[in-house]
C-alpha cells in the first residue's frame, strides 16, 4: 500500500519485534517504521484494547502525519 502512494502504520505485539525487524531488513527497508504493543492481544478486555490504542493514537498519527 506504502508503495502506492497510501499510508499506512504497522503495529505489531512486542513478541515480534525481532522478527519484524529481520523482515524489514531482508526487504531492503531495515528503518521501517512500526510501532508495539504488549503482547498477547487476543485475550485481552475491551477496555485493555482501548487502554493499548490510546497509548499508541499519537505514535500512529505522527506516522501518519509526518511518516515519523
Amino acid at each position: 500500500m506504502e508503495q502506492q502512494g497510501i499510508p499506512t502504520v504497522s503495529i505489531i505485539t512486542d513478541v515480534f519485534l525481532s522478527t519484524a525487524r529481520a523482515y524489514t531488513k531482508l526487504m531492503g527497508v531495515p528503518d521501517f517504521p512500526y510501532l508495539s504493543c504488549r503482547h498477547p492481544i487476543a485475550n485481552a478486555n475491551r477496555k485493555e484494547l482501548e487502554d493499548r490504542a490510546n497509548q499508541l493514537a499519537p505514535q500512529v498519527e505522527s506516522l501518519f502525519l509526518k511518516g515519523k
